[in-house]
């Protein structure tokens, strides 16, 4: 079953394809988006990746949640409710 991941604390550069890239490293990833700030439309800090099982998503989270991405140290972590 898919399963849905929070990441915080993205730098304002991050892009859908660079998620996309970063989490393909522990699993299919079904979607990968960043939100968007509206007067900029450069990343807002955070965003949401689908990977497509529970086995992925935990490999995804131990390996990355606390982790420098270059200048930002992450926040992984399954989303809360849906």
């Amino acid at each position: 079953m898919a399963k849905k991941l929070y990441v915080g604390n993205l730098s304002p550069e991050a892009s859908e394809a660079s998620l996309k890239a970063l989490f393909s490293m522990f699993g299919t990833v079904q979607k990968a988006y960043i939100i968007p700030d509206a007067e900029s439309g450069k990343c807002k800090g955070y965003g949401f990746v689908v990977m497509s099982s529970d086995a992925e998503a935990r490999a995804a989270i131990q390996a990355l949640n606390g982790k420098k991405c270059g200048e930002y140290t992450v926040k992984v972590e399954e989303t809360k409710g849906k």
